[in-house]
């Protein structure tokens, strides 16, 4: 083939079509194995942040200062509500969104807190996952009441991540947030 502009053209629009067609064919494939996994992974998040239960109640809340939407799981056992797993986020992380599952027990305290999502500075701001260091533990039977969710450097009673307040900030403005949905709800006493 001769080394023209039209057939040079014609030679990138048909790797082109052929690399957005196996694209699109890998993204279905993928698409359905991903959600299943995401879904997992976010029922595995509220067995591990609120007590056991017989079933759960969802309701949408939206923040006063606006933005999406806060997901409150009501943990019943019986007729008795025994916590709350709320699916909250914030949108102050060094690295972009981070989403978190936070559960609180009747009286508002905190029973634990788990990591969904983020894109934190690896070895830095992931230390937030209480798998990575035991920052997360500190929140534990807090109730945000009493407990100033903010970093000790914002006068708050939380112990930053050593060289990653940004992170520490946001997860305590994404624990705070769901604190204020499930207080909005009328879910503490």
């Amino acid at each position: 083939m001769e080394s023209s502009f039209k057939n040079m053209t014609l030679v990138l629009l048909g790797i082109s079509l052929v690399t957005s067609f196996a694209l699109g064919a890998v993204y279905n494939l993928t698409k359905e194995p991903i959600e299943k996994a995401r879904q997992l992974k976010k029922e595995l998040a509220i067995k591990q942040v609120v007590p056991d239960f017989e079933r759960l109640e969802t309701v949408e809340v939206l923040p006063d200062e606006g933005g999406d939407p806060v997901v409150i799981n009501k943990a019943m056992q019986g007729d008795e509500v025994v916590g709350y797993a709320v699916e909250t986020y914030s949108k102050k992380g060094f690295g972009g969104d981070v989403l978190l599952m936070v559960g609180f027990l009747p009286d508002g305290s905190i029973y634990n807190t788990a990591v969904l999502g983020h894109s934190e500075t690896p070895g830095l701001g992931d230390k937030m996952d209480a798998a990575k260091s035991k920052f997360s533990e500190q929140f534990k039977n807090q109730n945000p009441e009493s407990f100033k969710l903010k970093v000790k450097k914002d006068g708050g009673q939380v112990d930053a991540i050593t060289a990653a307040t940004i992170s520490s900030r946001a997860f305590c403005d994404g624990v705070q947030r769901a604190y204020d949905a499930v207080k909005k709800e009328g879910g503490t006493k």
